[in-house]
C-alpha cells in the first residue's frame, strides 16, 4: 500500500514519512533517556519498545540532541570498558513535554479533520 502511494506521489509520501519518523525518533530518545543509558543499551531499550534504529542513525541523533543542550553525557568505566552515558537534561525534558503535547494536538486535530471529511 505504501509503495503504491509512493508511486502515485513520486516518492513524496516516503519523504513525508521519513520526516515524521525523524521527529518521532528524537522524542523516543528523549523519553528513553529519562533513565541513563550508553549508546548500545539505549539502542536495545528502543528496540524493546518496538523502535528499530540502526547505529548510523542513533549516534548522530544523540550527538545532535546533546549539541542542542537536550542531553547530558559523561564518560565512565563500566564492566571493564569506557562508555559514554547519556541522560535527558532539564531543557530536554521540557522540550520533550512540549513536543509530546504538540504531537498529541496535531494527531487529534488531524483525526477531527478526517472525521469531518467523512
Amino acid at each position: 500500500m505504501a509503495d503504491d502511494i509512493d508511486q502515485e506521489t513520486g516518492g513524496y509520501a516516503q519523504r513525508m514519512r521519513t520526516e515524521v519518523r525523524r521527529g518521532g525518533l528524537a522524542m523516543a530518545v528523549l523519553a528513553a533517556l529519562h533513565r541513563e543509558h550508553y549508546g548500545y543499551s539505549l539502542r536495545k531499550r528502543l528496540e524493546e519498545a518496538g523502535i528499530d534504529i540502526d547505529e548510523g542513525t542513533l549516534y548522530p541523533l544523540i550527538r545532535r540532541l546533546e549539541s542542542y543542550g537536550l542531553l547530558e553525557s559523561e564518560w565512565r568505566d563500566s564492566e571493564g570498558r569506557r562508555r559514554r552515558y547519556y541522560r535527558v537534561s532539564e531543557e530536554g525534558l521540557s522540550t520533550f513535554r512540549q513536543m509530546y503535547r504538540d504531537s498529541e494536538q496535531m494527531l487529534k486535530s488531524s483525526h477531527d479533520l478526517l472525521e469531518g471529511a467523512a
